[in-house]
């Protein structure tokens, strides 16, 4: 069965039940129809979330197709619930970039989902339509004000790093020219767009902490500057209220359900290589208010969305993580071993072994951050027992807790040993959470330990515009903002072909956007984009509504 058949096959519960369960008065919710809710901001309680125990989900370095975190972390969820522990899991909005291009949706797979996968996947509650309109609402500010005559700012269009956003794999828009056709339509001068995902609205809205923050990091976007060299910022342009009142609903964390009936907050959705791929703020601290236990997810590999989760969520909420569950998959490993895409399927043991070196340095940078761990192998059909074996065999001799986890077909269920062994790190108390770097080093030092440290690079390159930024991030005072670094997930280095645990490579830093709002810098390396493009064959191509208005081909 597709994941869309096993979603249709089950019963809903009423969105006001699963409020209901998870603790908070349905009177208080706004439903959006039967299945899917906003929750109030004033439903957190930071004296019941300090006494939850946040677990990460995080993986290797993935295949295209990914490693199936969500999925994992649904299954958690689900297999804590089972055990007795009150356990929320708190995800990742998807983005229509993935699901219309290689990747697809985001709600998890098979008997680990959460619903309706349909809304979810598509439009859902409008969060990032609003995300969208608030970015472009700037965009739009920044070239009135260049063509005011009356009441501009004197803004130099050569220094202005803004751009629009669209929720859409769209390469052919990465470089545009906007102001043509005359004296009336504007001043001409070239930008571009990122995807939805990548926008720093995006990111300001996953770390502000309630109305107030969110409206300050509105106000602190670095646009450029003026002809005399005056920085400018949002606030300078009067735009933060109208940006957050667009915001008003989108701040809200979504409530829906899992397979299992049990809740799940999904609110936010940045990409964790081109941004820094967590959940926001708001959505984690509700869901730690209600729960014994909350799982969360950071996207993509341990050296992308889990490093950024430690190093800029943490640091930024004060949140204290208890464990890490390190998502691996034998086909994975296969894949960086050296086998072919079109054979992960087939028994290999030789490229398994191979690619064991990438599981193993992502194991060595959870202990970097003084956290304990645990191998959550996300079961296929197609692994055999002897691949499993050699991965539990690694475990073993680390002194490392291994589980199977076969979340897909047995959802909670199949959950329960990773469940367990999850408990049990939390009750020793052996994670002691550390940051990596401290945010006073310089944004040299900062970059260079995460690349060292995290990828394994011998050093770190700039060119002539990254140079650049260094010094105009040192003239506007932003030296102790931490890193957020855009790199591809298919490597550990910024080079998508070097597989496996690559040696002595170099990372070059191309250039270094600046997201005062976010809070953080964004060096940007090797040639990833900021707007992703779509596949030859794209998802879009299999997806179709009938007569009936039912969607097919979502997956």
């Amino acid at each position: 069965m597709t994941d869309l058949q096993i979603a249709k096959g089950v019963s809903l519960k009423h969105i006001s039940s699963i409020a209901e369960k998870f603790g908070i008065d349905p009177e208080n919710i706004e439903m959006f129809g039967k299945y899917k809710a906003k929750l109030p901001l004033n439903a957190i309680n930071r004296e019941k979330a300090q006494n939850s125990n946040l677990i990460l989900v995080s993986a290797i370095s993935p295949t295209p197709a990914g490693e199936g975190k969500t999925t994992m972390s649904i299954g958690l969820s689900e297999g804590l619930n089972r055990l007795g522990k009150k356990s929320t899991v708190v995800l990742r909005e998807p983005s229509l970039g993935p699901v219309f291009g290689i990747k697809g949706g985001a709600t998890g797979g098979g008997y680990s989902q959460v619903l309706p996968m349909e809304d979810i996947n598509l439009h859902f509650t409008g969060d990032f339509a609003a995300i969208e309109k608030a970015h472009n609402l700037l965009s739009a500010i920044i070239d009135n004000n260049i063509q005011s005559k009356t009441n501009s700012l004197l803004l130099d269009p050569r220094t202005i790093g803004w751009k629009r956003v669209m929720d859409m794999n769209d390469r052919s828009l990465r470089h545009v020219i906007v102001g043509l056709g005359g004296t009336t339509s504007g001043v001409p001068r070239e930008t571009g767009f990122d995807i939805t995902a990548a926008s720093e609205i995006m990111a300001i809205l996953c770390l502000a902490q309630n109305l107030t923050d969110l409206k300050n990091r509105l106000g602190n976007i670095f646009i450029g500057y003026t002809y005399d060299k005056k920085p400018i910022y949002a606030k300078d342009l009067k735009a933060e209220g109208a940006m957050a009142a667009l915001l008003k609903d989108a701040i809200k964390p979504n409530l829906v359900q899992t397979i299992e009936g049990n809740p799940a907050i999904i609110h936010g959705g940045p990409f964790a290589n081109i941004a820094q791929g967590t959940n926001s703020v708001i959505a984690t601290l509700m869901g730690m208010s209600y729960s014994d236990y909350t799982v969360t997810e950071a996207g993509f590999g341990f050296d992308l969305g889990a490093e950024k989760f430690f190093d800029i969520k943490c640091q930024s909420a004060g949140l204290t993580p208890k464990a890490v569950v390190l998502t691996t998959t034998i086909r994975a490993l296969k894949y960086h071993g050296g086998a072919d895409l079109k054979s992960l399927t087939e028994p290999n043991v030789e490229a398994l072994k191979k690619g064991l070196p990438n599981l193993e340095k992502h194991l060595e940078n959870i202990g970097k951050f003084k956290m304990v761990s645990v191998i959550a192998i996300n079961k296929f059909v197609s692994d055999t027992e002897e691949e499993i074996a050699i991965v539990k065999a690694l475990a073993a001799s680390k002194g490392i807790r291994v589980a199977v986890a076969n979340v897909w077909a047995k959802g909670g269920e199949g959950a329960e040993a990773l469940a367990k062994a999850v408990i049990e790190i939390v009750e020793s108390g052996a994670s002691a959470f550390k940051p990596l770097y401290d945010w006073k080093s310089s944004v040299k030092d900062k970059i260079a330990t995460i690349a060292t440290e995290i990828y394994g690079a011998e050093y770190v390159d700039y060119t002539a515009k990254a140079k650049a930024d260094l010094r105009k991030i040192t003239d506007l005072g932003l030296d102790e903002l931490p890193i957020c670094i855009a790199k591809t997930q298919k490597s550990l280095s910024d080079n998508p072909k070097l597989l496996g645990r690559p040696k002595d490579f170099i990372i070059t830093v191309r250039e270094i956007e600046i997201a005062v709002g976010a809070g953080f810098l964004i060096p940007i390396t090797g040639d990833i984009m900021r707007m992703p493009g779509l596949p030859t064959r794209p998802s879009s191509e299999g997806i179709d509504i009938n007569d009936e208005g039912e969607i097919t081909g979502l997956f």
